[in-house]
């Protein structure tokens, strides 16, 4: 948590250490400790309730026959959309990155063109991270 001073502010802090633990625990990357400042957008994230964080549009991409798709459509959106980035980050050829950047949208009706849709995908991804 953010230091802080007095017992008034103890409430503060202990949100904001129980979201920097979620967190850790949701991102491998922040390792076993990290400071709630450092959490990016996982600060906003974790105090959402679990409902209000999911969306209809990536439930089905979020069920286990489709684990590799939602991976893909994260790490796509990790690297800002960058395509090269993307295929060496997953392992893969372009042309499958493509490929399955398709069956995502055809899977979400979302548009990976459309920010607000690349924003909605994004957070969902990282908030069911939370909830698992």
């Amino acid at each position: 948590a953010v230091p802080r001073r007095g017992l008034a502010e103890l409430a503060a802090a202990w949100h904001e250490a129980v979201a920097a633990a979620r967190a850790a625990t949701a991102e491998a990357r922040f390792g076993p400790v990290v400071e709630w400042s450092a959490i990016g957008a996982y600060r906003l994230l974790t105090g959402l309730p679990p409902e209000a964080a999911a969306d209809p549009a990536v439930h089905t991409l979020l069920t286990p026959p489709h684990k590799d798709l939602a991976r893909t459509a994260e790490v796509f959106l990790d690297c800002a959309g960058q395509a090269s980035r993307t295929a060496a980050a997953l392992g893969v050829h372009r042309q499958t990155l493509y490929y399955r950047l398709s069956r995502i949208q055809q899977l979400t009706g979302l548009d990976l063109n459309d920010g607000e849709d690349r924003l909605l995908l994004h957070m969902t991804l990282k908030a069911a991270r939370l909830g698992s």
